[in-house]
């Protein structure tokens, strides 16, 4: 039975092909695929030939065979004997194929191959011709390139990556043939980058990436050096430091805390290397941290310590050294404990009221404006030239006998 089979396929003129799961007989008398033309994209290849009418056919076949494939494997069933174009796309760029047609019956037969066409898809796209990176913006680049010259282009894929990683990172995609700009921002400040371009067609083949650049961000200004700040003047610290060499220097911000531990709040800008800071207090402790800003903004870093101010504190109390009475006159002497002390006032206390005698240069007060049977009290506050007082002295009693 097997061998009769065989006998009626080898006198008919058929064959089944082996390249086909459940592929149909060869017919070595149906017409074969003539006038085959093939035109080539990067990723496609378009197929046109002469059609057959006879109305057994009724189709045909396309086998492709690729780089590294030792034989043909069909691709396309076309199921109408009309036809007369077919494109096979997905292909590699710059790829040798091979192809080969047949037509087929109802019948599930299928004629001898066609000739062999050899094409090889166009070459991948070069990416943009010119890419340049602007260098030395803050906390950015800009890059610049050539809009590229096949019109087939529709858009520009930008990657980075740092001298770290290995690895590209795609960060953006300018749609537009023409458009030729892309500003990559929020980036660290004196920190190189490196990036290159790759094209994308309207079918979304990529080319080649292009040229890498480099490009690295400007650096902060420089710290400030040498910060001061006064600990002796009364309601006020004047803090100075050094000036800035920064060429496109735009203003300082000052800042203060409390303490040096603590978090330091902007306190103002000023266009000169020094800021007078105005303190309604006595013997007031701050830290400052001064830095400069650059004309685009960019801020230097904080000193790493900070630098202690303080307002001037009173003067210290005198000392007494002697009270006594001399006839009805009390005398009072003391010493200075503070050298800041240009004069003083006396604080009178008696007869049920507080009189203070103000003035004084000398460390002695006599005082005559005495009651019998009164007791007085004297103290001394130290007064220095820019008319801190201090606390009052240690307190003394007089008392005035009747007589």
């Amino acid at each position: 039975m097997l061998l009769s089979t065989a006998l009626i396929f080898l006198i008919s003129g058929c064959a089944r092909n082996p390249q086909l799961s459940n592929a149909p007989l060869i017919d070595q008398n149906l017409p074969t695929v003539e006038g085959i033309k093939t035109i080539t994209d990067m990723t496609a290849v378009g197929f046109e030939w002469t059609p057959h009418y006879d109305e057994q056919i009724e189709g045909y076949y396309i086998y492709r065979q690729g780089p590294n494939e030792s034989g043909f494997s069909p691709i396309v069933k076309i199921e109408d004997r009309y036809a007369s174009h077919y494109v096979d796309s997905g292909l590699i760029p710059g790829t040798i194929y091979n192809y080969k047609m047949s037509t087929y019956t109802k019948n599930n037969t299928e004629s001898r191959p066609s000739q062999i066409h050899t094409v090889q898809t166009k070459k991948r796209l070069e990416s943009v011709p010119f890419l340049q990176a602007i260098v030395g913006l803050p906390h950015r680049v800009k890059l610049l390139w050539r809009p590229h010259p096949n019109e087939q282009v529709v858009s520009y894929i930008i990657e980075r990556n740092e001298l770290d990683k290995e690895e590209w990172e795609r960060i953006a995609q300018v749609d537009g043939r023409l458009n030729a700009e892309y500003i990559d921002a929020n980036l660290k400040e004196n920190h190189l980058y490196r990036y290159r371009v790759i094209v994308k067609t309207h079918d979304g083949v990529l080319s080649n990436p292009s040229q890498i650049v480099e490009a690295r961000t400007k650096p902060l200004p420089k710290r400030i050096e040498n910060v001061r700040a006064t600990t002796n003047l009364p309601k006020k610290i004047i803090v100075t430091w050094d000036p800035t060499d920064q060429e496109d220097f735009s203003h300082y911000r000052v800042y203060r805390a409390p303490t040096s531990l603590l978090f330091y709040t902007y306190l103002a800008k000023t266009k000169e290397p020094r800021f007078e800071d105005l303190i309604n207090s006595n013997g007031a402790d701050r830290y400052y941290k001064v830095t400069v800003v650059d004309k685009d903004g960019l801020e230097s870093l904080k000193q790493t310590t900070p630098t202690l101010g303080a307002t001037l504190d009173i003067p210290l109390p005198p000392a007494m050294t002697q009270v006594s009475l001399q006839g009805r006159t009390a005398v009072v002497t003391w010493e200075s404990v503070d050298d800041r002390a240009v004069k003083y006032n006396v604080i009178k206390k008696g007869e049920g009221k507080t009189q203070v005698i103000q003035g004084i240069t000398s460390k002695r007060f006599e005082d005559r404006a005495l009651k019998l049977g009164e007791n007085y009290t004297y103290e001394i506050v130290a007064i220095d030239k820019y008319g801190l007082e201090s606390k009052p002295s240690q307190k003394v009693l007089v008392k005035i006998p009747q007589e």
